[in-house]
């Protein structure tokens, strides 16, 4: 699994964050600037794919860009 890292600065010195390539559906609706619940009824109807890891359900940021780019019109 590819991951991204970034510095931050803290109180009490610097330290690495990582942010991971998969996203939960919060951090995926926030994303996409959408609910929760129109994030789900996507998924539900197979227009964004999802990442299963077990019982956890999870999108895949460049999923969400490729969506972003469909939806675009000249």
């Amino acid at each position: 699994m590819q991951r991204e890292t970034i510095n931050k600065d803290h109180i009490k010195g610097k330290s690495k964050v990582t942010i991971s390539k998969l996203m939960t559906s919060r951090q995926a609706a926030n994303y996409l600037c959408i609910c929760e619940r129109k994030l789900w009824d996507l998924q539900k109807s197979q227009r964004i794919p999802v990442v299963r890891i077990d019982r956890s359900v999870r999108f895949d940021r460049n999923d969400l860009d490729l969506f972003i780019e469909q939806l675009k019109k000249f």
